[in-house]
């Protein structure tokens, strides 16, 4: 199985993040949205409010599946059975702090 994580806050979930969500998706067997637990930040919606919202938005997707995670996301990928993580990108400088991460 073919499986990759979104990770993110989510807070809320848009079009973008649908879109690339949908794209995604017909690649590869399963996505899963992993939706960030951070203490230190006060979102608009609480945890579970973002993962009913995630799921209502993607319900038309089959193989979409919606996590919460606490901590780093490398953490969460070493203990997944994910082959990739995919992000958005919405500026080149986007690009460069995402090349520099994955060079880490």
């Amino acid at each position: 199985m073919r499986k990759i994580i979104y990770p993110g806050t989510f807070d809320p979930i848009h079009n973008g993040h649908i879109d690339i969500a949908m794209r995604a998706a017909k690649l590869f067997d399963v996505l899963e949205f992993i939706v960030a637990v951070n203490v230190e930040k006060d979102p608009l919606f609480n945890v579970d409010e973002r993962l009913s919202l995630i799921k209502e938005s993607t319900n038309h997707i089959e193989n979409i599946r919606v996590n919460k995670f606490t901590g780093l996301v490398v953490d969460y990928a070493k203990n997944s059975d994910s082959i990739a993580i995919i992000r958005g990108l919405r500026h080149v400088s986007d690009f460069e702090f995402e090349f520099q991460m994955a060079m880490m």
